[in-house]
């Protein structure tokens, strides 16, 4: 395959020498071209100029596209397993279809990008800025979203158990009908987000910050929200069984209709402060609302 009539092993080559800083050398631009089903497996393209670029269906596996830029590359059903691309540049970038298992995306940027449908199992996007873009429907089963920033994000539907998203920042972003068992958002600021309909059984708060967000019909069984900070929210219908909350606290968070029945380490003072209604089941069995001194917080 020739790139710009230059064949592309001497445009990697020279990229190479670019990289190292020797004679020679001349940093790979590949701007809107097109390199559909093209084998780049373990190919080095660190700092690289790929905006506009087409790669369907394309074997980066491996490759190094650290700090590269992929503004507006379409990289749909690419083979991304274990591939570098950390700091890259993902503004209106598609992924859509892509293999990701094991990618490095740590620190990039990418705005209006799309990961939908992507497979990103064990990936890591650490540190990462992250806003208008959809993983609707990818898998992304232990994924790491360490201290990332995510604001209008779409993660419906989309496959999220054991994931990390440890102290990220999340606003205005949609969880709607994840399967999320055992994900952790411990330490982590929720914001006005949407888990309306999402499996979270065993998932950790821990320390979180839940700020307006939406819990209706979710299934937080096993839940961990000890020390957590519920400002508000909408947590109708939800199951609790077995939730913990310890040293949590509620500002005005709203149980009602919720299935507390069997939840964990709550107290009185923090009944008081949520609202419930005669459809919450209390953590006794009973029907609400909470009465103080009722000792309905104790599982019955």
């Amino acid at each position: 395959m020739t790139i710009k009539k230059i064949p592309l092993s001497a445009i990697l080559s020279a990229h190479a020498a670019w990289l190292e800083n020797t004679a020679g050398g001349q940093r790979a631009d590949l701007s809107g071209t097109t390199l559909n089903d093209c084998d780049l497996s373990g190919a080095n393209l660190r700092q690289a100029l790929l905006p506009g670029a087409t790669l369907l269906d394309a074997n980066l596996a491996g490759a190094d596209l650290s700090g590269a830029d992929l503004e507006r590359a379409d990289l749909e059903r690419a083979n991304f397993a274990g591939a570098d691309l950390s700091g890259a540049k993902l503004a209106n970038t598609q992924f859509s279809g892509a293999f990701l298992p094991g990618a490095n995306l740590s620190e990039v940027t990418a705005v209006n990008a799309s990961f939908r449908n992507a497979r990103l199992s064990k990936a890591r996007m650490i540190e990462a800025e992250v806003k208008d873009t959809t993983f609707r429907q990818a898998v992304a089963s232990g994924a790491s979203f360490h201290q990332s920033r995510f604001y209008d994000v779409d993660f419906s539907e989309s496959r999220l158990d054991e994931a990390i998203f440890y102290h990220a920042r999340v606003q205005h972003t949609r969880f709607v009908g994840i399967a999320g068992a055992g994900a952790s958002f411990a330490g982590s600021k929720v914001d006005h987000c949407d888990f309306s309909g999402a499996i979270l059984t065993g998932a950790k708060f821990v320390g979180a910050e839940l700020v307006q967000s939406v819990f209706r019909t979710a299934d937080l069984r096993e839940c961990d929200f000890r020390q957590a900070h519920l400002r508000g929210g909408d947590f109708g219908r939800a199951v609790f069984s077995g939730a913990r909350f310890q040293n949590a606290r509620f500002v005005m968070a709203d149980f009602r209709g919720s299935n507390l029945r069997g939840a964990r380490d709550l107290t009185g003072e923090q009944l008081s402060q949520a609202l419930t209604d005669q459809c919450t089941i209390l953590p006794n069995g009973h029907r609400g609302p909470y009465l103080r001194h009722s000792g309905a917080e104790k599982p019955g």
